[in-house]
Order: structure tokens, then sequence, then C-alpha cells
């Protein structure tokens, strides 16, 4: 559940896990723990500038913080590996969605593509029909215009007339003229 790590003088620090990492209050607790101590460390360097033994004393303390905050790092080698794991399943989800956006991409240029022989198709049969009806009506136009108009006499008997019982002409109707 919480993970200890070991301080030069033998202290030890404990943090909690939560949702997201460690706990920020204890992590930020520590953080300023070992400020001081850098500090106290710094003050002990400037006092002990000629002791060989002080020395050594502070370089190791030095080297113990500097291992302790690698530990405590969140981007250190704990936190490296879950982060190379998301790193990881990050680079798998997007090279799927890569592969589906292709994939989708076909099928539209199919689409667009089937969709625009099916217009073309589509005008030419518009424009053949077009042209038959412009051709049909010449023809009518044709035959209309080769026939002559002569007058229909007045008593000329139609086959209205004869069907329905109405008299074939004017005159037979009784009317004038």
């Amino acid at each position: 559940m919480g993970k200890n790590n070991q301080l030069p003088g033998g202290d030890s620090m404990r943090f909690s896990v939560v949702d997201m990492g460690y706990d920020q209050w204890q992590v930020d607790s520590c953080l300023d723990e070992l400020g001081v101590r850098l500090t106290r460390l710094a003050a002990l360097a400037e006092s002990a500038a000629g002791d060989g033994r002080e020395w050594d004393r502070i370089r190791q303390e030095a080297s113990g913080l500097c291992g302790l905050l690698r530990r405590t790092d969140p981007a250190g080698a704990a936190a490296g590996r879950g982060l190379g794991e998301v790193e990881r399943e990050a680079a798998d989800i997007l090279a799927r969605a890569r592969v589906e956006l292709d994939a989708a991409r076909e099928e539209a240029r199919q689409l667009r593509e089937r969709a625009y022989a099916e217009a073309v198709q589509a005008r030419r049969d518009f424009e053949a029909a077009l042209y038959a009806r412009r051709r049909r009506e010449a023809r009518v136009d044709e035959i209309l215009g080769g026939l002559g108009t002569e007058p229909v006499p007045v008593d000329t008997p139609t086959a209205a007339a004869g069907a329905t019982g109405v008299p074939a002409t004017r005159a037979a109707a009784g009317g004038a003229e």
C-alpha cells in the first residue's frame, strides 16, 4: 500500500498510494523535510571548509539525499514503468484509431466514386431521354407541317355526330349561317 524510503539518517518515508500516484500532502511534507536537511547540509559545507572528515560526511549525506529524491520522484523508476505502460497503451489505441480512420476514408472514397458514377449515368439517361423527346417533337412538327389544311365544308358529317345523335351541320340543326 505505502512505499518505504530510507532517509540517509535512518529515517523512513511512507506514502499512501491514492487513485493517481501518491498522497500530495505527504509528498509535499517529505520534500519540505528534504529542503530543511539540504539547508543544514549547505551550512555544514560552509563550516567544514577545511575538515576532510566533515567533507566526507557531507558528500555521503548529499549522495543519500540525491538518491532519495530519485526514488521518490514521480517520474522515477516505479512511476516510469507505469508511465511506459500507459504510453504503450496510448500508442496501441492511436494505432487502432489510425487503422479505423484509414478504413473509413477508403469506404468514403468508394462511396463517393459510386455516387459520382451513378450521377453521371443518371445525367446520361436524362440527356438521352430529352434527346429522344426532342426528336419525337421534331418528327411530329414535320408530320403536321407536311399536312395541308383544307377547309372542311360545313355540311360534312363527322364521326362524333353519328355517334351521339348530334346534327352533322349547323344547317341541319336549323341554325343560320
